[in-house]
């Protein structure tokens, strides 16, 4: 549905956006993920037909985007992190104004229309305007107008920004329920939206792609080393160098916790699972329990976006 090959566009000699490639099947909800300034919303520009690259091919619904550019803008509903409204008007008549520049057949606009609030949550202030609503009704409205005409894509570029805990939830399930038959490109730096909401993730940063996986994919792969943590009954001085020795075990580490068990906290190796042999070598100690800790997607998010080294061995 979206098949995106070395793409770039520079400013003079800054790249916003630098070589970047990546795709989306039909029906998927892909998240951008990246901080502030990362090349993000250039990208969702380019996407939309709002500006050209400089360099390389974006393919929309079949639509180049540089050469077939009304085809691309047809097959999409883009809402921009500022809701493209009209603050002057009702919110019926502007999304019957948006429903007519879609080119929605004139029989079928005002059912068109209907649907787009119902599905938005809106239809309570359908003849109030815009202009005085509230920041999330106005984000509503925005997103009413990019799927009035069912797009076969849509490209949403924060669009939780400004809203309170309550319409992040509902904008989050709206865009869940979206998935299958639209295809979707979320673009944000909020991690739990893309948790949330997004089947696969794309991250980007200084304007490269960092990364391209699900989110628990990318975890696992930024994940250096594993713990291990192990309740005892008894304590294991004595075997911690037996333990220590293992093959893959990087260190051993012993406490006593709140309720006077023996705690034993192991590190391993990348690629080594040591869970069997210690176990085995602690279950004569009393082995109370045992779960192993991952990197946590907040952790690998943030080692994603400040380590050179890390990018490329994904890249590769």
């Amino acid at each position: 549905m979206i098949e995106v090959k070395n793409l770039t566009k520079a400013y003079n000699t800054r790249k916003a956006v630098n070589d970047i490639s990546f795709s989306v099947k039909r029906g998927e909800i892909l998240g951008f993920l990246g901080p502030n300034g990362a090349g993000k919303s250039t990208t969702m520009k380019i996407l939309s037909g709002f500006i050209p690259p400089t360099s390389g091919t974006a393919i929309v619904n079949g639509f180049d985007v540089v050469k077939d550019e009304l085809n691309v803008k047809a097959s999409i509903g883009y809402l921009p992190e500022t809701p493209p409204v009209y603050t002057q008007m009702e919110v019926e008549d502007y999304l019957l104004f948006a429903a007519r520049l879609h080119r929605v057949a004139k029989p079928k606009v005002k059912a068109a229309v209907a649907e787009a609030m119902e599905k938005t949550g809106i239809m309570d202030v359908r003849h109030r305007i815009i202009g005085n609503l509230s920041k999330g009704y106005r984000q509503r409205v925005g997103l009413a107008q990019a799927i009035v005409h069912k797009p076969p894509v849509l490209i949403l570029d924060e669009p939780t920004v400004g809203l309170d805990p309550r319409q992040i939830i509902e904008i989050r399930h709206l865009i869940k329920s979206l998935g299958g038959e639209q295809t979707v490109i979320l673009s944000t730096h909020i991690l739990p939206e893309v948790q949330a909401t997004c089947h696969r993730v794309v991250v980007i940063d200084h304007g490269r792609v960092v990364a391209e996986d699900t989110l628990d994919g990318i975890a696992a792969r930024m994940q250096s080393s594993s713990r291990i943590t192990l309740a005892l009954r008894h304590d294991p001085a004595p075997v911690l160098s037996q333990i220590r020795g293992l093959a893959g075990v990087a260190g051993a580490t012993h406490r006593i916790d709140t309720n006077g068990e023996h705690e034993l906290s192991v590190e391993s190796m990348k690629g080594h699972d040591v869970r069997p042999q210690v176990a085995e070598i602690c279950v004569r100690l009393g082995l109370l329990g045992l779960h192993q800790e991952k990197l946590s997607l907040e952790d690998a998010f943030v080692r994603l976006i400040t380590s050179d080294e890390t990018t490329l061995e994904l890249k590769q």
